[in-house]
């Protein structure tokens, strides 16, 4: 939110009594600014607000508006410039100086600045920690209302519109979903935490060896030409339910999704590979599903708010692009990882004498999960001349 530090109108000295919609149970007069400054509208305080939308937004909040931004930076102790930048990272849009803060608002500031202060974050980093939150959660609170309200095929009463039905659905699963958030969001932390303390120095807590995979739907263009847009979306979201199921169980760490593509990584060269099989496999029989290919490399990976950057990621995505259908093409050191962690051979040939070697010697031949066979060649626009290489699982192995 970005604001003037004058108060433009508005009592700076301190908090003032709470407009007259507080009473959600009945009737409520639209206070003189707009409910939705959320969504970044030109004209936050224009009047005229949506009853229903400031009841549900007093039911969500729990809390009433009270603040203008220049109240609530004052009352939190924070400069109007600190509370702009956390305001705007955290996706809120500019509402001049609109009374539309809560108490909330103010403690949330109290508390980055408070982690500034005390030296835990830097002021770069507190930043990036409201921007990080703030667009995790636009989206999934975008994703459930959307979700919700879709799967509603009947009203619970009779005549009630949707929009009348959002009120009571929301008030029934907010305390649900709000201590489900916090539960997965400790379980992931704690994954996370993990991680880094294996890693083997700080270094490689930021700049990490990783496995990274891209997996493309085949001829996505077209398929947005030639089916509807529900037909669309709800192939989309099969994929992308599929892709993320079969990585978190398999080991891998979903990064994001693109639609037609997912980008996912694993700390294992071999945990890798085996989600890029299994993605075909399952892809493969999916008569709705498109055809899928793989690219994937390993190597040092950037790692910044969840996501993953530098030029193991690049090849990655160039492998993906010139990947055959149905097929799945890794880098040379990915295949070299696999060699020496003996999760496959070097050639058949060698696979074949350590059997015959084993088997004279009366001993269990090794046994290997994938097989590698190196492609030609090929310039790939920016990173030089690479050397792909097949994957496939070998013969005799199950998926």
């Amino acid at each position: 939110m970005t604001v003037d530090d004058t108060g433009s109108g508005a009592d700076a000295d301190g908090p003032v009594d709470p407009p007259p919609y507080a009473d959600v149970d009945g009737p409520v007069d639209p206070p003189p600014y707009s409910t939705s400054f959320e969504r970044g509208d030109p004209d936050a305080s224009d009047p005229g607000g949506n009853p229903l939308a400031l009841r549900l937004e007093h039911l969500i909040l729990g809390a009433e508006r009270r603040y203008t931004p220049f109240q609530a930076a004052r009352s939190a102790g924070v400069s109007m410039e600190l509370a702009s930048r956390f305001w705007r990272a955290m996706g809120f849009a500019d509402i001049g100086q609109a009374k539309a803060l809560t108490e909330a608002d103010v403690l949330a500031l109290r508390r980055l600045a408070g982690l500034v202060e005390a030296g835990l974050l830097s002021e770069a980093m507190a930043v990036q920690v409201a921007r990080s939150t703030g667009q995790t959660t636009a989206r999934l609170a975008e994703w459930q209302m959307d979700s919700f309200l879709e799967g509603l095929t009947e009203p619970p009463e009779p005549g009630m519109t949707r929009t009348e039905v959002t009120y009571p659905i929301v008030e029934l699963l907010l305390p649900e979903l709000e201590e489900f958030l916090v539960y997965v969001w400790r379980r992931q932390l704690a994954a996370s935490a993990g991680r880094v303390v294996q890693a083997a120095d700080d270094e490689e807590m930021v700049d990490r060896r990783l496995a990274v995979g891209f997996a493309d739907l085949v001829g996505f263009t077209r398929l947005t030409r030639r089916m509807e847009e529900e037909e669309l979306g709800e192939l989309v979201e099969a994929f992308e339910t599929t892709a993320a199921d079969l990585v978190a169980a398999n080991g891998g760490r979903l990064i994001k999704t693109l639609g037609d593509e997912v980008l996912y990584a694993a700390d294992d060269a071999g945990v890798a590979a085996e989600i890029a099989l299994r993605l075909i496999e399952t892809m493969a029989n999916d008569e709705t599903m498109p055809e899928l290919r793989v690219g994937i490399a390993f190597g040092t990976v950037t790692t910044r708010m969840g996501d993953v950057f530098g030029t193991t990621v690049n090849l990655a995505s160039r492998l993906t692009s010139i990947a055959p259908r149905d097929a799945v093409l890794v880098d040379s050191a990915l295949a070299e990882e696999l060699i020496r962690t003996a999760e496959a051979p070097v050639s058949e040939a060698e696979a074949a004498e350590a059997a015959a070697t084993a088997e004279k010697e009366g001993e269990e031949p090794p046994t290997y999960r994938f097989a590698l066979q190196p492609m030609w060649q090929r310039p790939v626009r920016g990173l030089g001349v690479v050397e792909p290489w097949l994957l496939t699982r070998r013969d005799g192995t199950t998926s």
